[in-house]
C-alpha cells in the first residue's frame, strides 16, 4: 500500500471506501463513546512491529473483528506482530521501546 503515513487509525475514512475495504456494522459499534465519527469501513493497515521490526499487515477483517466483536477501543491499532504479542503475554522480554523495561 502506497498511502502516506497518518496519525489517524486506518478505519477513519474520509470519502467512499477504497477497493477491498470491509464495511463496518455500526450497530456493533454501540460500545464506543466518542464525540468523533464512527468508522464506516476498514482497510488493510501495514505497520512494523515495535518489538522485532518485521513488516506486518493488520487486515480489514481482523480490524472488523477487533472493534465490533472484541469491543476494542476505537483508537487502538496494531503495533506488535502475533509472535511478539504472545511472547509479551507469556512474560517474555520485549524491546527497550517498552518504558516499563527501560533501565534507569
Amino acid at each position: 500500500m502506497a498511502d502516506e503515513p497518518t496519525l489517524l487509525p486506518p478505519h477513519m475514512p474520509g470519502s467512499p471506501p477504497p477497493p477491498g475495504a470491509v464495511l463496518a456494522d455500526r450497530d456493533k459499534l454501540s460500545h464506543i463513546n466518542t464525540y468523533g465519527d464512527l468508522p464506516r469501513w476498514y482497510r488493510d493497515y501495514a505497520f512494523n512491529c515495535i518489538d522485532c521490526g518485521i513488516a506486518q499487515l493488520w487486515t480489514a477483517e481482523q480490524q472488523k473483528w477487533y472493534y465490533e466483536e472484541a469491543k476494542g477501543h476505537i483508537w487502538a491499532v496494531a503495533v506488535r506482530c502475533r509472535a511478539c504479542r504472545k511472547r509479551r503475554k507469556a512474560g517474555g522480554t520485549s524491546s527497550s521501546a517498552d518504558p516499563k523495561e527501560a533501565s534507569p
